[in-house]
């Protein structure tokens, strides 16, 4: 559901990060506020109301978020785990329509705010805005003590205007990153790419890694999740491309293949970092520095720990095959 853009109103694309960073020519726009995790259909929704009130008042449209994500911040790594990484997310938001994201660190000065100081000091003081846009349901401030209440009386005073975002059901049930995880810890990514709206992929860099793949038959290109958790964990058939579109291999944007996603039990010790492992059928060359998007299809097994590399290299073997099996029966 990307908008397409209205060129009396068009106004330049912008990260912010914090509020030290606002100038003057930020004051005046409408704002969201969310932590917009996956940028899915519901997501999507309010954009696109954002946008409609921004091009009546010609005016930027701006989404404000939050790093860490607050419940990352209160919870570490029991929270639940990220959809996409930030930059995933600032460039999900900026396709979908928006002009400025404002990033705050939530930290402790951030989460002491009381409703009334987060509004005056943010919205208010740094951004001037003049209408905003939330769910009925938001809450805010020190021990969540704002809600849309309170930010329809505030306004008031200040001279913004506030209104509410209609609920994006499918099936019955509200679009959520919380709907979305699930799908995805099921397999079920004919699901999640219909509430996300696209299927769901992993993007990120190529960075060197020990070439343990390699030595078992099965070179990958790794690419770092930079999150505490991931959605997922296990053996998937995928198909990889380069984000900017060009060409992986001569005649060939789109290599389908077979990747593992997790901490590598059989080789890696405890505290590992989850890590994306992604072997490209009948390539050879370097990726490394090259940014990859790697869509998830099918699920083929969890991950497991092996007693040997001997073992772990027939079962990468049988992957492989499994994979290119199931690639097979596709249309």
């Amino acid at each position: 559901m990307v908008q397409q853009r209205d060129p009396s109103c068009e106004h330049r694309r912008e990260l912010i990060r914090g509020l030290h960073n606002l100038r003057p020519r930020h004051r005046g726009c409408v704002a969201t506020i969310g932590s917009f995790d996956g940028v899915h259909l519901g997501h999507q929704a309010i954009v696109a109301q954002l946008r409609q009130r921004a091009r009546e008042r010609n005016l930027p449209a701006v989404a404000i978020i939050f790093e860490p994500q607050p419940h990352e911040y209160f919870s570490g790594e029991k929270a639940p785990a990220r959809l996409m990484r930030f930059k995933e997310k600032v460039l999900a938001l900026f396709a979908a329509g928006i002009d400025r994201v404002l990033c705050l660190q939530f930290n402790e000065t951030l989460r002491s705010l009381d409703a009334e100081a987060f509004i005056q000091r943010i919205l208010v003081d740094g951004l001037g805005i003049e209408h905003l846009v939330v769910g009925d349901d938001f809450r805010f401030g020190c021990d969540r003590s704002g809600d849309y209440r309170s930010l329809q009386r505030i306004g008031a005073e200040a001279g913004f205007t506030v209104e509410d975002t209609a609920t994006v059901e499918i099936d019955g049930e509200r679009v959520s990153s919380t709907r979305i995880r699930a799908a995805l810890e099921a397999g079920n990514f004919a699901l999640a790419e219909t509430l996300l709206g696209k299927p769901y992929r992993i993007t990120g860099r190529v960075a060197p890694g020990r070439a343990l793949g390699r030595q078992l038959g099965a070179p990958t290109a790794n690419v770092r999740l930079h999150r505490y958790r991931s959605p997922l964990v296990g053996v998937y058939t995928v198909r990889t491309s380069a984000t900017d579109g060009s060409e992986l291999a001569p005649g060939r944007k789109v290599i389908d293949g077979v990747a593992n996603v997790g901490f590598r039990p059989t080789v890696e010790g405890a505290g590992a970092q989850p890590l994306l492992e992604v072997n490209l059928f009948d390539f050879s060359g370097d990726l490394y520095g090259r940014e990859l998007a790697v869509e998830f299809c099918h699920k083929l097994r969890d991950e497991e720990k092996f007693d040997s590399l001997e073992i772990l290299k027939a079962r990468i073997a049988q992957d492989i095959e499994d994979a290119r099996a199931w690639f097979a029966r596709q249309p």
